[in-house]
């Protein structure tokens, strides 16, 4: 549908407006997520111009049509999108929409419409996680024998006593500890750059004060895990830190074998999620440590029970029946068992 507007409003002003000033500045999203809008952006345009014919200088907002984000949707399947990065564009196109409607009333109709666009039915997979054998086994992987394996075993223990995004931790710094306080912590900053005040065990306590004392021993203010270039603290990226992780899956699988061939940051966030959940944390609590902006990410995440919970479960609930076979071949058994009475 077609509507009719009093002014047209300029699409590409009101796009760059959008990715350059709203997103980054009023959002405070990092540079990666506003890229990853940027890109679904990009991705339509690239749709409107193979399959609508439609150059860019010719794009305007009538171009989001409900009809033609439909199709849209349909012509990312041709590409072998899966329905989660499907869902993941169509809602970068209503938050895109959302602005230009609060920017322009004229454009609410739009939005509107491009709202009522399903999104596509997710398979729900079962969580991946650690099992207490493998997570012991990784946290052990590295020896205390060098420097920079003393550092990485450190990384992999704030990485899994906090629950922090990979990210997060990348970005800790000397003044994001507190374990002078009754009760230490350390302020990890997420998405949106919203900070939140997480737990620390004492024996992580433990361990980072033998750590400040060797990798930071002037206390200055600076990152938190790095490695040195010509003499110099430089921090060290996500990648490095994902390495790190791997090295230790790696080495931690020849020793044990419940550690997956694929282990990643994120799970070993989701493994700290499941053990707290497991041992009776309330959702809440666990949506708090983890940066969770709705209740309805942390339950869609953790609140059906893994088969394995759910066979413990039954298991401990179940009555014990002594001889089983025997039981079954006794007449008066048999007899109910195989009667139409």
């Amino acid at each position: 549908m077609k509507y009719k507007r009093k002014k047209e409003s300029d699409f590409w002003q009101l796009a760059r407006r959008y990715l350059h000033d709203y997103m980054p500045v009023t959002r405070n999203l990092s540079d990666k997520s506003v890229e990853a809008y940027k890109q679904s952006l990009k991705t339509y345009l690239q749709f409107l111009e193979e399959e609508k014919s439609l150059a860019n200088e010719k794009v305007t907002f009538d171009a989001f049509s409900r009809e033609y984000v439909t199709d849209y949707i349909g012509w990312l399947k041709t590409k072998k999108y899966v329905p989660k990065t499907i869902n993941l564009k169509l809602t970068a196109i209503r938050s895109f929409l959302k602005y230009c409607s609060d920017e322009d009333f004229e454009l609410r109709g739009i939005y509107s419409e491009v709202c009522t666009v399903k999104k596509q039915k997710e398979e729900k997979k079962p969580i991946e996680y650690l099992q207490p054998k493998a997570t012991a086994a990784i946290l052990s992987a590295y020896d205390t024998k060098t420097t920079k394996h003393r550092r990485n075993r450190m990384i992999l223990i704030m990485l899994y006593d906090t629950g922090a995004r990979v990210q997060e931790l990348a970005d800790l710094n000397i003044s994001s500890l507190h374990l002078e306080m009754d009760n230490p912590y350390v302020t990890l900053i997420g998405k949106g750059r919203k900070s939140r005040n997480v737990p620390l065990l004492q024996k992580t306590v433990k361990h980072l004060r033998l750590y400040l004392q060797e990798f930071h021993p002037q206390n200055e203010e600076c990152p938190l895990f790095y490695s040195l270039l010509d003499g110099k603290p430089h921090r060290l990226s996500t990648d490095s830190i994902s390495l790190v992780l791997k090295t230790a899956a790696d080495r931690a699988r020849l020793e044990c074998i419940d550690v997956p061939a694929n282990v990643h940051c994120h799970m070993v966030r989701k493994t700290k999620a499941m053990d707290l959940y497991k041992n009776g944390v309330p959702l809440p609590f666990i949506m708090q440590l983890l940066g969770h902006e709705s209740m309805s990410t942390t339950s869609g995440f953790y609140a059906f029970a893994t088969l394995e919970m759910m066979n413990e479960a039954m298991s401990k609930a179940a009555p014990i029946v002594a001889d089983e076979e025997k039981l079954w071949k006794k007449k008066d058994v048999k007899k109910v068992l195989y009667s139409l009475d």
